[in-house]
């Protein structure tokens, strides 16, 4: 470093009682560095030259160990070969991780609650958008994207079912 050394940062961080996680990256090999490092608080210590994949790994394993554990369960919803976790936007489908947007994911969290019932236009977008006007293009277009996601072949529905002028039907078991 030029204006100081990694030494008086590291230092400097803990001084100011930063919370930060902290990886050092040296080219300095010996014992007493990396144990004067370790000593002023590095939570790790990487030597140079390294690995881009063993850094990421180091980087994932501090993750885990700091990361504040939340009090409150994951919201995780199941639904045969489906699992949808909230919390975190993402949807397994058949063992296949997907990412999905909040609206793509409140969507199937009030289909997954409701299989094999069919939901009105109207109480789609109340529930899903809070409104009491729907607007039956945007609804269209969301569940055209979902149907992208779930669907094997196109023009064959398994999840989806449209029930003609009155909103969808979605089918628990994908049949």
């Amino acid at each position: 470093m030029e204006d100081g050394n990694g030494f008086e940062v590291l230092q400097y961080l803990r001084d100011a009682n930063a919370a930060s996680l902290v990886i050092a990256l040296s080219a300095r090999r010996e014992v007493q560095d990396k144990i004067l490092t370790l000593g002023l608080g590095a939570d790790d210590y990487v030597t140079k030259p390294f690995s881009p994949v063993e850094l990421v790994a180091r980087v994932q394993a501090q993750l885990r160990r700091h990361r504040p554990h939340s009090s409150y369960p994951a919201k995780i919803l199941r639904l045969n070969k489906l699992v949808l976790d909230i919390d975190n936007y993402l949807l397994r489908n058949d063992g296949i991780l997907i990412s999905v947007t909040p609206v793509e994911c409140r969507l199937l969290e009030m289909f997954m609650q409701n299989p094999d019932r069919v939901l009105t236009k109207r109480e789609i977008y109340k529930q899903v958008w809070n409104h009491e006007n729907f607007d039956d293009n945007n609804l269209s277009v969301f569940i055209s994207r979902l149907r992208n996601i779930l669907e094997p072949t196109e023009g064959s529905p398994h999840y989806f079912h449209t029930i003609r002028g009155i909103g969808y039907r979605f089918s628990g078991d994908g049949q």
